[in-house]
């Protein structure tokens, strides 16, 4: 009875040292093959260009940043030429352009971060529930820390007239993804946990409005895009730019219609690899060491957007409408966004503030091909698995695991099976 507790005791710690491997194997991505070994941009180019022709890819637009400025642009197209001027919807990477213009709008005075959002609200109130209303700030909203529990994910309308007005589908959006109620309320107690919610940008998106006496797009252009000569850049895609919008299509090659959303901070600005580049680049650092800004928002305002506001197993994930993928020196993250939609829209962009490398990834076509090249640059440069690799890398590590506790526990039943054989044998002899 003494050797099969020993054994049981055995299997226990094997297993928690192979967990703890496995686990600093994820972590490091050890598991993880990149799409080259070679961490050169020309070689990473050449990868991207072979991944193009193996898998489908409606539209695709990529820049690769070296020290803030572009190194390269690669396009390819299904159907329709691409170029950098091409309009693309980025889905949710509009979160973190959306959030520097709520940034922006603080700076203004016109909202605190901190200030309880009912304070602005008048034309919609979350409704009352267990928990309490009053702990909902900018902040909390745009770091997900609200605890709001609507989940949301929007598909969107394929009829503009469809579309739902903010408060309406603040109360229940229409167009929530399948299997979430699409109902924003305070769901668990705000700063107890992060949450991702789509309807937290989509109450932003009112809040500037209520504040700015513009409608987001409005406020959005004259705010930030126009003063950034980003003029390809819009929430509401009028008939002037509709002639550069790329075509969308669903994985099976069919062509899939272009939809529209309320969700216009949260899911549906429509902007170009050119605009983008822009947008990039006013996170560079200047002589200072700190964000450039280029005139219109404050370094300490670029800075605090990147400033961890929730953290797991101590990896800091995300900021203020800012996803954190890495940590790397000085105490910084490679940070951005990403954005996934169905029909399968998928964009990238990934900022490291120490060097000012960078990748931006648009396409259409492929659920989570823009993810996989931003998370692969990751990779190369740092080594290491980026909060999306991370997750992508996750069932593979659950095998690997597996099969690591299987062996364990069927080389200590085979060793006791043996060892009964050979008292056995022992015991007749």
């Amino acid at each position: 009875m003494k050797r099969y507790v020993k054994y049981l005791i055995s299997i226990f710690v094997l297993t928690i040292i192979w967990c703890i491997i496995v686990l600093n194997g994820l972590l490091n991505g050890w598991w993880h093959k990149a799409i080259t070994k070679n961490k050169d941009t020309e070689s990473f180019i050449t990868a991207v260009n072979e991944i193009s022709k193996n898998e489908f890819v409606g539209n695709f637009a990529m820049a690769i940043m070296k020290d803030g400025k572009v190194e390269k642009e690669i396009y390819f197209s299904y159907n329709k030429p691409v170029d950098r001027n091409t309009i693309f919807q980025v889905s949710s990477l509009s979160k973190f352009v959306s959030a520097a213009g709520i940034m922006k709008l603080a700076e203004l005075g016109k909202i605190d971060l901190d200030t309880p959002v009912s304070r602005y609200l008048k034309r919609w109130q979350l409704p009352p529930g267990e928990f309490d209303n009053e702990q909902v700030t900018v902040r909390r909203l745009l770091s997900h820390t609200a605890g709001l529990t609507d989940g949301l994910g929007y598909s969107g309308f394929e009829m503009r007239d469809s579309v739902q007005t903010i408060e309406a589908s603040l109360t229940k959006a229409k167009d929530a993804d399948e299997g979430i109620s699409g109902e924003v309320r305070v769901g668990i107690e705000p700063n107890s946990a992060w949450k991702y919610s789509g309807g937290g940008f989509t109450l932003l998106q009112l809040i500037v409005e209520e504040t700015s006496g513009q409608s987001f797009n409005e406020f959005m252009t004259s705010g930030l895009f126009t003063p950034l000569n980003m003029n390809s850049s819009t929430y509401i895609l009028d008939d002037s730019l509709k002639s550069r919008l790329c075509e969308f299509y669903n994985a099976d090659k069919t062509t899939a219609p272009h939809h529209y959303y309320t969700s216009l901070a949260a899911t549906s600005l429509y902007t170009t690899l050119a605009d983008l580049e822009t947008f990039f680049q006013i996170f560079l650092k200047g002589k200072n060491g700190e964000p450039i800004g280029r005139g219109q928002l404050k370094p300490e305002t670029l800075m605090s957007m990147r400033e961890g506001h929730w953290d797991i197993m101590g990896e800091e994930i995300y900021g203020l409408g800012s996803m954190l993928y890495i940590d790397i020196e000085s105490n910084e993250d490679i940070f951005g966004h990403d954005g996934k939609s169905t029909p399968p829209v998928n964009t990238a962009i990934r900022i490291n503030p120490v060097t000012g490398d960078g990748i931006i990834v648009l396409e259409t076509g492929n659920p989570d091909l823009a993810t996989r090249i931003a998370s692969d640059w990751v990779f190369l440069k740092t080594g290491k698995a980026d909060t999306l690799l991370f997750s992508m890398l996750i069932g593979k590590t659950i095998k690997i695991a597996s099969a690591g506790i299987l062996f364990i526990i069927l080389f200590f039943i085979g060793t006791a099976l043996w060892r009964k054989k050979r008292k056995t044998i022992a015991d007749s002899a």
